[in-house]
């Protein structure tokens, strides 16, 4: 198997501080500033919704979350020097100076600050700008890690929701089997060869201070009771908070939001209409208004893929313990391979008409959304069916009125 694009040979330090999956690990000094980088597809959607939804009680035990939102997307993106979404505004540096304020703000107490699109940071030179702006000596690096073959298959539906026309087994192959792994995507494996994702930060703030969670799946709260101690909260402050919004989508959904993609590219739309009618409206309406059933087809990974991936998790886990860094959790399952699941027929992955339904819905109700300004600062999404049929209904009474 190719995978001269995975592999690295750059030196190691000591081996790592290991804290076994049922002993808790140490808290943080006070006024620690928690930087929690991800990378994508590892529970950061989950931890950050707790944190925030946590954010007025976690000041009575001496830690802020210093942000405006559950997740500070665009300053971070201006941070790292990477574009929005497509479609979507870019990020200036006015967001991440912003971003910084609020951290200052907290002064001396314990602060947390989570974006997986830290992971995004396209050297050592950014790095340093990020943790020097941050607090410098007081930036203590949190990676959270998972199974690359549990990350693949929701790393690829997610790029199919920006944009990406590509099949997963292509995709799969371009991944692991073509050289240079980086087309059509070559942000993957700047976030998800892990080892070097945490090289590079090592190398910044050093492995004294950076400490790896490996989460297991199998204990869903698990994370949030490790985040709990490492900031000195007590138990169970940060809980669960439900965002269909951010749910992975089914294969058939997948497969018909791909195909979309073909025809809108093929078509040569503007980015723009891309971002308001297909991610920000048919998909997100879909997503909110449609739960995966028991039934429907999700994304499975063939074989020789889950092979490639847990021979490569084993490889990126005997690096990372090697390096003198905090573990929490076991490394072993950094290399697990879930069993591949029997390939889909076509008629098991087509959609529900109740979901296409919802999908043109959601770009239709886009078209006739209020701007935010107007709309008190809503999206589609948030906005109910009936409303949204009030101002369709009006805009189009205007514009029959002007002819």
């Amino acid at each position: 198997m190719e995978t001269d694009c995975t592999r690295d040979d750059a030196p190691v330090n000591a081996p790592a501080e290991r804290t076994p999956p049922c002993a808790e690990p140490a808290p943080l000094p006070a006024g620690t500033r928690l930087l929690h980088i991800g990378p994508h597809k590892t529970g950061t959607t989950s931890i950050q919704g707790a944190l925030f939804g946590a954010k007025d009680r976690m000041p009575a035990y001496g830690v802020e979350f210093p942000a405006t939102s559950r997740h500070p997307m665009q300053a971070v993106l201006a941070a790292c020097s990477r574009g929005g979404m497509i479609g979507d505004t870019t990020p200036t540096e006015r967001h991440w100076e912003q971003l910084l304020e609020q951290v200052r703000a907290t002064g001396a107490r314990t602060s947390v600050i989570s974006s997986e699109f830290f992971a995004d940071a396209p050297d050592d030179a950014t790095v340093e700008r990020v943790v020097g702006q941050l607090g410098g000596d007081r930036v203590h690096v949190l990676v959270t890690l998972r199974p690359l073959a549990r990350i693949m298959p929701s790393q690829w539906q997610q790029y199919v929701q920006n944009g990406l026309r590509m099949g997963y087994e292509d995709w799969l192959e371009h991944m692991l089997r073509k050289a240079p792994y980086e087309k059509p995507n070559p942000s993957f494996w700047r976030r998800h060869r892990h080892d070097r994702l945490i090289e590079r930060w090592v190398r910044v703030v050093g492995a004294d201070r950076v400490t790896v969670v490996v989460v297991d799946d199998r204990d869903r709260e698990g994370l949030m009771r490790t985040f709990e101690t490492l900031l000195g909260l007590p138990a169970h402050l940060l809980r669960p908070v439900p965002d269909t919004a951010n749910r992975s989508l089914t294969l058939a959904e997948t497969e018909m939001l791909r195909n979309l993609n073909k025809e809108f590219r093929g078509n040569g739309l503007p980015d723009e209409l891309y971002s308001k009618l297909i991610r920000n409206g048919a998909v997100m309406h879909m997503k909110n208004a449609c739960s995966p059933a028991s039934h429907d087809v999700k994304i499975s990974t063939p074989a020789w893929a889950v092979a490639a991936a847990a021979e490569i998790g084993a490889e990126m886990a005997g690096r990372i313990t090697a390096m003198g860094v905090r573990v929490i959790g076991d490394p072993e399952l950094l290399s697990a391979a879930p069993e591949p699941a029997a390939r889909a027929t076509a008629a098991e992955v087509r959609i529900a008409p109740e979901v296409a339904a919802q999908a043109l819905y959601g770009a239709l109700a886009a078209v006739a959304a209020a701007p935010p300004a107007r709309a008190g600062g809503r999206g589609v999404h948030q906005t109910s069916s009936k409303e949204l049929v009030k101002v369709l209904g009006r805009r189009c009474l205007e514009r029959l009125r002007r002819h």
